[in-house]
């Protein structure tokens, strides 16, 4: 019994995945996939194992994992003697990055707010060079949070 495998080219494989060509080299040159197989004039070919594999790796860099999280959630998508504990703590680091990261945001959201607020309120429609935005840019920063 001969089971059919699909074969991608990289083109193929990029177009099906949402990854461009460069990265999916560069995937393989670091070792998150496979050295392709070539066909006998050197192309390179891909089959759904490859795709499937190129579809996580995207997936997982949507979610902002970096290349070696990725690596060891790799590992532990095949593993069947490690602890599905291991990818929960992984994803839960990641998600307190991901926290602080909002936190931070939302402090430089009030600041920005504060600075436009400033300028409304100061120098809007005067000329640019009086901004009270240059002077806030320029002066020490202010605490963002409950001490104002």
């Amino acid at each position: 019994m001969n089971v059919h495998i699909p074969v991608f080219t990289i083109g193929a494989l990029a177009k099906a995945s949402g990854v461009t060509t460069p990265t999916i080299r560069y995937y393989e040159e670091i070792g998150l996939i496979p050295k392709a197989r070539r066909s006998p004039s050197g192309q390179r070919y891909y089959e759904d194992a490859d795709f499937w594999r190129l579809t996580f790796i995207r997936q997982c860099r949507d979610f902002g994992f970096g290349i070696e999280q990725v690596r060891l959630l790799l590992d532990l998508s095949i593993s069947r003697e490690r602890d599905c504990i291991e990818t929960r703590d992984i994803a839960q680091a990641h998600l307190d990055e991901v926290r602080q990261k909002l936190d931070e945001l939302r402090a430089l959201e009030e600041r920005l707010a504060g600075f436009v607020d400033r300028c409304n309120e100061a120098c809007a429609g005067g000329p640019g060079t009086n901004c009270v935005i240059f002077k806030d840019l320029s002066s020490k920063p202010r605490p963002c949070c409950g001490g104002e």
